[in-house]
């Protein structure tokens, strides 16, 4: 014989088909959601390693055809990485192989406009850093000042800071405008550390511009002091 549910186990039944009825809906859609996003989510992680190997093989061909100095084929291969792998720190590291390529085979713009792209598209602000330093850099050597100082404005990873006001300092100096580039330098030096050989060059350029970084105050390069100073 069947056995019955005695009155209180009937009335923890009801109450639970009573919840149910209620809030059954809800439950069930809150779980779909909870697991389509834990779903959602294990395929986007197995998305990002497939998309990380790939872009590593192709990295590889990249080094391979850039050795090559086939401009041809380093346009291919670029265009390749952009198209699939942009996303990729892969893709950000060949923007600026490729751009070092091009300006060693004397195609500036080519070399610009792949240094460009890793600075508006990189998602490390680190290689978003360097590309803008070499990009300053080239336009800096084509007397494009004004967009070479404007590649530098903004704000900069801490560790990049020193590198920004030396070339900063270099394109004011070239521009004629010493008391800027003084200012530039001073501040390079200050942020390098005191162990890096970098310093010690911008410490020849404040000398060269009469000025002693160590003492804060003129060297001893003949630039004649201000009046009233010994």
């Amino acid at each position: 014989m069947a056995k019955h549910l005695d009155l209180e186990e009937q009335e923890q039944l009801d109450q639970l088909k009573h919840f149910w009825k209620q809030y059954g809906n809800a439950i069930t859609w809150a779980l779909i959601v909870v697991l389509g996003a834990f779903a959602s989510w294990n395929f986007y992680q197995y998305w990002q390693r497939s998309q990380a190997v790939q872009a590593a093989a192709l990295y590889d061909e990249v080094e391979r055809v850039v050795k090559s100095a086939d401009a041809a084929k380093i346009d291919r291969v670029f265009a390749d990485m952009k198209d699939r792998y942009g996303s990729t720190t892969y893709a950000q590291q060949t923007g600026l192989l490729v751009a070092k390529q091009y300006y060693s085979g004397g195609q500036l713009e080519a070399a610009k406009a792949a240094l460009v792209w890793v600075a508006d598209k990189a998602s490390d602000q680190g290689y978003q850093a360097i590309a803008k330093l070499r990009l300053a850099g080239i336009l800096m050597e084509s007397k494009a000042f004004d967009e070479a100082l404007q590649q530098l404005s903004g704000s900069f990873p801490a560790n990049f800071e020193a590198l920004v006001a030396d070339r900063k300092g270099d394109i004011f100096l070239l521009q004629g405008k010493t008391a800027e580039a003084i200012a530039a330098y001073r501040i390079a030096f200050k942020k390098f550390d005191e162990r890096t050989e970098y310093r010690r060059l911008v410490e020849v350029k404040l000398n060269s511009l009469g000025v002693d970084p160590q003492g804060g105050g003129e060297a001893g390069n003949g630039v004649a002091a201000p009046e009233g100073k010994k």
